[in-house]
């Protein structure tokens, strides 16, 4: 027997309100918007609102995940200066699975687009995990 086919899905995002993301994972007041859950594909896709000075805590993609930094600049695992990336906009990365970032800080204010193949694993320095956040909980977390 063949399954329904997920119908399609449209956003008009700057019809959607922004809310805070949760601080049990970020510094800094960083909002977000959820766009889409794809249980078939265990994905999710949100956009990012990110003040100047505030970060994400340090987190394990367990799947891969791609980003389009719109505006601003990010610094991924400290950053260029101490051997990780910095991204300045208009700029595209691929985070491959199981990359760890400690911290993903953005210097200045900035916005991304990311949609994440599989969940977010947080972690204490240790590696030991706080939480694994994958399309369930972001959808649940959205809808809180």
């Amino acid at each position: 027997m063949l399954k329904p086919k997920i119908k399609e899905e449209y956003v008009q995002m700057d019809q959607v309100d922004w809310k805070p993301f949760p601080a049990a994972f970020s510094t800094g007041g960083i909002r977000w918007k959820l766009l889409h859950v794809s249980p078939e594909m265990g994905s999710w896709t949100a956009i990012f609102d990110c003040p100047a000075g505030s970060s994400f805590a340090a987190h394990v993609h367990v799947g891969p995940g791609e980003y389009f930094l719109t505006k601003g600049k990010m610094d991924v695992r400290g950053g260029k200066a101490a051997g990780g990336d910095t991204a300045i906009a208009p700029g595209y990365g691929y985070e491959s699975a199981n990359a760890r970032h400690d911290k993903t800080e953005f210097p200045v204010a900035s916005e991304f687009y990311m949609s994440f193949l599989g969940p977010l694993t947080f972690v204490k320095p240790d590696g030991s995990p706080i939480a694994v956040i994958g399309w369930e909980d972001a959808q649940g977390a959205w809808a809180a």
